[in-house]
């Protein structure tokens, strides 16, 4: 393990919109700052950017979002901000010391303070066949057409809810590719609901409205409450899609099965925002349903009950990357404040014009996360064979047969079942699995409760934490006086 001599005020996991944004105000307020992500570079999910090698081609229109990643990446250059891209946080000491893995092996830093920006996870409401080859995540969908310009499938229904189902199909139109259908939960009513908040953003309302347009000019067939029943596959690799309506909650309805022929399905039912690592530091959490569930508590800066410890972004609750980005300044200020580099006077002026920029586009982005809201009637929709933890095979049966045994939170069910002992250590099934067995208990959430933090935070090997040591290396103790 290589120790870090280097003085830091603040390392920031993720850097993304609110991490970037972060690292560029605490920049400017003369914090020494560490921006750490596991991808080559800046911009998150929203803002990716081109895999190395990779270049746009010449002459094609360049989209919004790629010219807002691409003026991110470059301040951080300017700003002369350091930079560790392809390293992924393994494990957070008590006193924020923090251990990374990256291309050249291990390397731990201590900074005095700790700034989380890790974004979301993507829900799948589990249903037969979600663990069948071609089946992908709307957010895995996204990075193949933003970073790799790769179609999921040449035919591909798009299902879930929220807005990355509009953005998943029009990108596979652009990319040449046909969409069977979309397979939306929400019906045209909650959509039109949502028109209020986007009347302060009239640039995603039009393009919403030219999404729509060219889903409807595509002849592509727009399926409004309505679920994924279940996947299957034929010998020739093809898949068989059986939709079926549901209602406001996501149960089963009266009506005929849609069965739709395709050889790529890809589903989300929104997202949940990244609490692995205030989990592991032990900071207080509260369910949020209507922000994407468990999330650290904070004040309205991003300070968590850990001292030195602060969140934002969508990790704090969902509000969309513009708000994103503001957010992480918020974060910053209080970082600054914090640490003694200007007092709350000096930045009041700083903190309520922000604020001020906040509440507009986080107005929009709280409506699109209550369209990706977790329906309850889709979890109690979940057939018992369907498989909820796909790193153990965990089954719906074999959660509900842990409760009756006498299973009471979620981490009596870990141990019973090894739902979340996977590579992805619950990120992907804990929060279905906590709304299986709150409803099988007849609670709240709080009352099962989540999976406690642990390390490591993202899957290592022995080889990787151990780097060139060798057993020549271990001290070998004198013999005893006889």
């Amino acid at each position: 393990m290589v120790e870090s001599s280097i003085t830091l005020d603040l390392l920031i996991m993720g850097a993304g919109p609110a991490g970037a944004s972060a690292a560029l105000r605490a920049r400017k307020l003369g914090l020494s700052v560490l921006l750490v992500d596991e991808n080559p570079d800046a911009g998150g999910q929203v803002y990716r950017a081109l895999p190395l090698g990779f270049t746009r081609s010449t002459g094609a229109p360049v989209s919004v979002e790629a010219r807002i990643g691409d003026d991110l990446r470059e301040a951080l250059r300017q700003a002369g901000i350091q930079c560790l891209f392809g390293h992924k946080v393994w494990n957070i000491g008590s006193s924020l010391r923090t251990d990374l893995i990256g291309p050249n092996g291990s390397v731990s830093y201590q900074p005095r303070a700790l700034l989380v920006a890790t974004g979301t996870t993507e829900r799948v409401v589990p249903f037969e066949g979600w663990t069948l080859p071609g089946v992908i995540g709307l957010a895995a969908a996204t990075v193949l057409l933003k970073s790799q310009n790769m179609l999921p499938g040449r035919r591909t229904i798009v299902a879930g809810a929220g807005p990355l189902l509009l953005a998943v199909a029009n990108g596979i139109l652009k990319a040449g590719g046909e969409v069977a259908a979309v397979i939306d939960l929400a019906s045209r009513g909650e959509w039109l609901r949502t028109a209020p908040s986007v009347v302060g953003r009239p640039d995603l309302l039009w393009q919403g409205m030219q999404w729509q347009a060219k889903l409807r000019l595509a002849g592509v067939p727009m399926l409004y409450r309505h679920a994924v029943r279940t996947a299957t596959m034929h010998a020739d690799g093809e898949l068989q899609v059986t939709a079926h309506p549901v209602d406001a909650k996501g149960l089963p309805q009266e009506g005929a099965d849609v069965v739709i022929q395709a050889n790529a399905l890809t589903v989300g039912n929104g997202l949940v925002p990244s609490t692995d690592a205030t989990r592991l530091l032990r900071a207080q959490h509260r369910y949020a349903p209507a922000l994407g569930g468990w999330i650290a508590q904070t004040d309205g800066d991003g300070r968590t009950s850990v001292k030195h410890l602060y969140v934002a972004g969508d990790g704090a609750g969902i509000a969309g990357a513009a708000a994103a980005g503001l957010h992480g300044e918020l974060a910053a200020l209080a970082c600054a404040q914090d640490l003694g580099f200007a007092s709350a006077q000096q930045l009041a002026t700083e903190r309520d014009k922000l604020q001020a920029q906040w509440r507009k586009p986080a107005r929009f982005g709280r409506a699109m996360a209550s369209l990706m809201a977790l329906r309850p009637g889709a979890v109690t929709g979940i057939t018992p064979e369907a498989i909820v933890c796909r790193c153990e095979d965990v089954t719906r049966a074999d959660i509900d047969r842990a409760i009756q045994d006498g299973a009471r939170d979620m981490n009596q069910l870990k141990a019973w079942t090894r739902c979340g002992m996977g590579p992805c250590q619950g990120r992907t099934c804990g929060d279905v699995a906590g709304a299986l067995m709150a409803e099988r208990m007849g609670c709240d959430r709080e009352v099962v409760g989540y999976f406690t933090g642990r390390a490591p935070l993202r899957p290592v090997s022995l080889a990787e934490v151990a780097g060139d040591y060798t057993y020549a290396d271990i001290p070998i103790p004198k013999a005893a006086p006889l």
